[in-house]
């Protein structure tokens, strides 16, 4: 077997090791200091104000191309669904007055025919 102390491989790997202990030493004493602290809630808050600025952009350029934005279609599905509730509302309750109705074929009842006026006409052709 070869000896550790001319392995490339073994050197390498003892090299990132170390490296990774030194990194971890300086980046816990870096993030347990309150200035760590204070620039990470620094660069949190000036992204979610670049963020506000672009969708305040966003909805900008959308009123001027004459386009809905994410909130006016969020409140658009809302109402859709609201609307197909209230049609399975009523789709179930005129299938329970049709159930209840006796299950006429159209679910309408049969109208009366109304009586007839004219007399067919006889065997012979003549009215009576």
């Amino acid at each position: 077997m070869t000896d550790k102390s001319n392995d490339p491989v073994a050197i390498w790997q003892n090299m990132i090791g170390e490296m990774e202990k030194g990194f971890n030493t300086v980046a816990n004493h870096a993030m347990a200091s309150p200035e760590f602290s204070k620039v990470v809630n620094q660069v949190g808050g000036v992204a979610a104000g670049a963020q506000k600025q672009l969708g305040d952009l966003m909805e900008k350029y959308l009123v001027t191309m004459n386009l809905p934005s994410r909130a006016q279609m969020v409140s658009m599905a809302e109402r859709l669904q609201s609307i197909e509730g209230q049609l399975n509302e009523i789709k179930a309750l005129l299938h329970q007055v049709r159930s209840n109705s006796g299950g006429l074929e159209g679910g309408y009842p049969a109208t009366p025919k109304p009586p007839r006026t004219k007399r067919p006409p006889s065997a012979d052709g003549e009215q009576k």
